[in-house]
């Protein structure tokens, strides 16, 4: 099949048949015993947000079992990546691109939700995979989906210690205007898949399920539960991966393994590596959500006040722009150095080189401040980040506004607080009339091992797919759902298993998004590895 497909020849087109039915298909129970009381559900067009009670640190899952095979793995050997894998791609370009024209766009408000696109996603996910849709499954939210996939043994047992695969079906907001062409148009075009969540989240979910679809066809069995949980509204509050967490709680599972969105495989992002990078995310960075707001009489701007409500906004955003967090070296960014390190060559390598030999030792800030330099993501690795991402003043040109407001993104590195990061934006800011209005928060995830059997896995998956890529952990610099799940799971990773390039990473959320095909066999690929490698 071509990569520039018509995807109307290979899949079947969303009808409102297929939205009724796939609306009304009754949820397998995903056990024998009673179904615990759901959470509560926001009705479309409330305001209503469900609550969700945060859960307990659990016990983690203990280590698998493992046989004795031939070779150095511990795990079943891995299938060389082929001419079928590359078809794969092509089927999986077909399935994007119909996903992509449905715009599934995330709302901080529940009375703006488009619950009719998420239906139509839906239907659509149960047309493009009906041996997934047939498996155990229950709502998580209004939009969130999780399935079980039994593994062997009694189907009516669940398995103490499954492995959660994740993705979302949301996508960030969009102004069309920026795009030169429909951001959902889900074009295929030049080996390329373009629009609107190709790279967050909708690639990620394609290749799963495409993954796990065809090994369902071919009879294949796990050797330890599934749940595949897609959640839809990543890109807002995250309240499907709570409930879903909240669900596996109750039913007293501890997951081995977690899986979500998240890094990818770079080429471009350490100075003198030729190699690609396949970057692990073993920890993420916490988040805040921050209002600034100011008051004034307001009035005619023929008439300014020596200090309006702008004016002093203004300041008040200039000062935290300009003093930045201090940078510190974490146990992650130490790590991923000293992997990398060994295949750097020539001049351009010599800073990270040097950065690396002081980054586990005394002079560990030093290194921090040499990597701090190295550009936007080397930075923003190791400091708190802030990000002025909304304005709001007056109401017209000529109107001197009496009230302003500005949204800053905080993310907050891997030891630091969420407390001690708005207690430093206050000082910096230091005007009592500027109020600081706390709307979002989350603290930087609990760090998941890189010696452990989970991460050797993922590593042995991705070099099945990517044969030349170093295997590195990283800290996401970005929240995904995957951090609501560290409380029941001591082995929590994010990957996205696609080559991206730097101009791709700035694209997510930006201008321009697209996935190429070759990725998208190469990720199927690396799902279907990780679920034939799974230990019983």
């Amino acid at each position: 099949m071509s990569a520039d497909i018509d995807p109307t020849e290979a899949i079947p087109q969303v009808t409102a048949e297929m939205i009724a039915k796939a609306a009304v298909q009754p949820a397998a129970a995903p056990s024998a015993e009673p179904a615990a009381e759901p959470a509560p559900r926001s009705r479309p067009g409330s305001a209503a947000k469900p609550t969700v009670q945060p859960v307990a640190e659990q016990p983690a899952a203990p280590d698998a079992v493992l046989g004795d095979r031939k070779g150095s793995s511990a795990f079943a050997s891995s299938e060389p990546y082929g001419d079928r894998h590359a078809s794969a791609g092509h089927i999986a370009a077909g399935h994007l691109s119909s996903l992509v024209q449905i715009p599934t766009v995330s709302s901080w408000d529940p009375q703006h939700a488009d619950h009719e696109s998420f239906a139509r996603h839906r239907a659509a996910l149960a047309a493009f995979y009906p041996r997934v849709h047939a498996l155990q499954s229950e709502p998580a939210g209004d939009h969130g989906l999780l399935y079980r996939w039994p593994g062997r043994g009694r189907q009516d047992v669940l398995h103490p210690f499954p492995v959660v695969l994740m993705a979302h079906q949301d996508v960030a907001p969009v102004r069309a205007a920026d795009w030169p062409t429909n951001p959902f148009s889900g074009e295929i075009r030049d080996g390329l898949v373009h629009g609107r969540g190709t790279l967050a989240d909708k690639g990620g979910l394609v290749a799963l399920l495409d993954a796990v679809e065809s090994l369902l066809g071919e009879g294949f069995v796990p050797e330890r539960d599934i749940w595949l949980f897609f959640g839809a509204d990543q890109e807002a509050a995250g309240e499907t991966a709570q409930i879903a967490v909240r669900r596996l709680y109750e039913l007293g599972v501890r997951p081995w393994l977690v899986v979500d969105e998240g890094g990818g495989v770079v080429t471009d992002a350490f100075p003198g590596l030729s190699r690609q990078a396949a970057m692990v995310g073993v920890a993420e960075k916490g988040l805040v959500g921050v209002n600034l707001h100011t008051s004034d009489v307001g009035g005619h701007a023929a008439v300014p006040g020596k200090q309006s409500a702008t004016t002093r906004l203004a300041r008040a955003i200039t000062r935290v722009t300009r003093r930045r967090f201090t940078a510190r070296m974490n146990a992650p960014t130490a790590e991923m150095l000293a992997r990398v390190a060994p295949g750097v060559s020539g001049g351009k390598g010599l800073g990270l080189k040097i950065a690396t030999r002081l980054a586990s030792g005394p002079l560990r800030k030093v290194a921090a401040w040499l990597l701090a330099g190295g550009g936007p993501e080397a930075a923003a690795l190791v400091r708190t980040t802030v990000a002025v991402t909304e304005l709001q003043g007056s109401a017209g040109a000529n109107v001197a506004a009496s009230s302003a407001r500005a949204r800053l993104d905080v993310r907050v590195a891997l030891g630091e607080t969420v407390d001690r990061t708005v207690a430093r934006l206050r000082r910096i800011i230091g005007d009592k009339k500027v109020v600081l209005e706390v709307v979002q928060s989350s603290e930087p995830s609990e760090v998941s091992p890189t010696d452990s059997q989970q991460f050797a896995l993922l590593s042995e998956a991705i070099g099945a797919s990517y044969p030349d890529a170093v295997v590195v952990p990283h800290v996401l610099l970005a929240a995904s759902d995957s951090r609501t799940f560290t409380p029941i799971s001591d082995h929590v990773y994010r990957f996205s298993p696609f080559v991206l390039s730097r101009a791709q990473r700035q694209s997510i959320h930006g201008v321009g998004e697209h996935l190429s095909v070759d990725s998208l066999g190469r990720g199927v690929h690396f799902y279907r590895e990780v679920l034939r490698k799974i230990p019983g």
